[in-house]
């Protein structure tokens, strides 16, 4: 019975005013007993990896089988993290991924509908529609607005990475007022997420593995014909979910949990997956923990010479073959479970069998025999700075360890101001607190001032620990989710400038070297600073979410 939740309202006898509603819309009686299917849309006009998913949404909807179904489209939220990101606006990027969620399951449940396809786009679009799916448990699936064209300036490729590190060479007086606004104006061409290995990328690939999406759907760019052909094949393949009855729970496992995330250390994928996939895992009941994380990290290799950190683009990867085809190596490595179902009603070695191979004189994917790197680049610390766990990004190019004083800052601005006026020299070890998902509020991304110190000169001569998190462009030895966060207490709130930190990413370890007896000293004098926020969502945020060592989650009271 393919509209078991939709007949509550179109075949209850008693739920006249509903059916009258519904009338309204221009059903016919017919209409009234097919199944329902909700097209939840993160479109809007005021963000590249956004403004094209109405348009998709509309593609989708006449995809779906007029006898037996009707699509019903509506929209949700989305906050562009490229335009936010350096600014106070970034504070409201980790908490959109929860309200996504949010709201689409509170849209589905109450309007009764018996599917639903996510057409979504920017970083934490992905994640809020994968944890919603995984509340509802009604058969489901995404479509991937795809990644962005390279810009280009000067003969020299471009994307959104490029403006952010843009800044750091104006201020170290390498580039000119008239090649820094070429750069601006030439790094995004249109419509499309950020073009390299970021975070939006990164969770469409994942998800892709993870069986909830259909082939290419991570890898098709925004604007080809191959995107709108995945739209137009979307509506038959939740009909042909209907009628199996196959849910978001028979296709998310442990097993397939580990795929997407064997698939991110592969690509050197973003360590916002870390925070997204605990909460993803929370939402379907599957246990997950920062310890696996580690552990798969330790047993897979880094092989994608991708942005942030190596030379191609998501694009490029599309043109030899996409991310179907570096499945299709990884599974012939033995590095992925084939057996998983996905949302084509097949298994992943299903989908994978008739698909081309990577293409013969591809550059991008390294061989498991000559890794980039042994092991994966996401590398989950402890220690005393850490007691909870820390997350690292070390594809080996920063080298895998560091030692130097601390340069403490209060808070992202603080840090740019510092750098601005000479403060941070090669050597240190950069401290960004009270950015925590209480302290942000928010937990915002700290991409300006990573961008900034690579345009600088300093990316590889600094490291960068924070209580906040990074976007998928950020590169160099960076840490960050330090757990405890410093508004809650944790040792970092009590560095102070000129204290040695070792970082080490063999050991998995992050630790401060100061006497206990001084630590505690420092703590009888602390007191914890007031929220920035004392109403509002980011309020209501600070008081309800988790550490980000479980996800950043807002429904886990215990």
């Amino acid at each position: 019975m393919i509209n078991a939740y939709s007949k509550r309202l179109t075949q209850d006898p008693s739920q006249a005013g509903a059916q009258a509603m519904l009338y309204a819309l221009g059903l016919q009686p017919e209409d009234l007993k097919k199944a329902q299917v909700g097209i939840v849309s993160t479109g809007y006009e005021g963000n590249p990896c956004n403004m094209h998913l109405n348009r998709l949404s509309e593609t989708v909807k006449k995809s779906l089988p007029k006898e037996s179904t009707l699509g019903l489209i509506f929209h949700t939220i989305g906050v562009s993290d490229g335009m936010s990101n350096g600014t106070a606006g970034m504070k409201f990027s980790l908490p959109s991924r929860d309200i996504i969620a949010d709201s689409i399951e509170t849209v589905v449940q109450a309007q009764w509908y018996d599917g639903l396809i996510a057409v979504v786009g920017c970083d934490k679009n992905m994640p809020g529609a994968l944890m919603a799916m995984g509340r509802l448990n009604r058969p489901a699936l995404m479509v991937y607005g795809g990644t962005i064209a390279a810009g280009k300036y000067k003969e020299q490729k471009l994307d959104i990475v490029s403006a952010f590190e843009a800044y750091g060479k104006k201020i170290a007086g390498e580039l000119s007022e008239t090649d820094y606004q070429g750069v601006i104006q030439n790094a995004c061409p249109g419509a499309g997420a950020c073009g390299g290995m970021y975070t939006a990328n990164t969770m469409a690939s994942a998800i892709e593995a993870m069986g909830m999406s259909l082939p290419y759907s991570s890898s098709n760019p925004a604007l080809s014909e191959a995107k709108k052909g995945e739209c137009a094949q979307a509506g038959e393949a939740l009909a042909r979910l209907l009628e199996a009855d196959l849910k978001p729970r028979d296709i998310v496992t442990q097993a397939s949990i580990r795929n997407a995330l064997r698939l991110v250390m592969v690509l050197g994928g973003s360590t916002n997956a870390v925070l997204h996939f605990l909460a993803i895992a929370h939402a379907f009941d599957i246990a997950l923990s920062l310890d696996e994380i580690q552990q798969i990290s330790q047993e897979t290799p880094f092989l994608a010479d991708l942005k942030p950190s190596g030379r191609f683009r998501m694009e490029d990867l599309h043109h030899v073959g996409g991310i179907p085809a570096v499945m299709k190596y990884l599974l012939r490595e033995n590095l992925l479970d084939g057996s998983c179902l996905t949302v084509s009603g097949k298994s992943l070695q299903e989908n994978l069998e008739s698909l081309p191979e990577l293409d013969e004189h591809q550059q991008i994917l390294f061989p498991v025999d000559r890794p980039i790197k042994s092991s994966g680049h996401i590398r989950v610390l402890s220690g005393n700075l850490a007691k909870d766990g820390a997350v690292a990004k070390i594809t080996g190019k920063e080298g895998e360890s560091f030692q130097g004083p601390a340069r403490v800052y209060n808070g992202e601005e603080a840090m740019l101001e510092g750098l601005a006026q000479g403060e941070i020299k090669a050597g240190e070890v950069v401290v960004i607190r009270y950015e925590g998902p209480k302290g942000g509020p928010g937990m915002p991304e700290m991409l300006k001032p990573t961008s900034a110190l690579m345009g600088a000169g300093l990316g590889k001569s600094v490291a960068l620990l924070t209580d906040g998190r990074f976007s998928g462009g950020s590169h160099g030895f960076v840490v960050g989710h330090i757990s405890p966060e410093a508004q809650e207490g944790g040792l970092l709130a009590f560095v102070e400038n000129g204290d040695v930190i070792h970082i080490d990413a063999q050991a998995n370890t992050l630790t401060l070297d100061v006497e206990p007896a001084e630590i505690e000293r420092r703590r009888q004098a602390w007191t914890p600073p007031a929220l920035a926020f004392s109403q509002g969502i980011l309020y209501k945020y600070a008081h309800t979410v988790s550490s980000a060592s479980t996800g950043c989650v807002t429904d886990n009271f215990a």
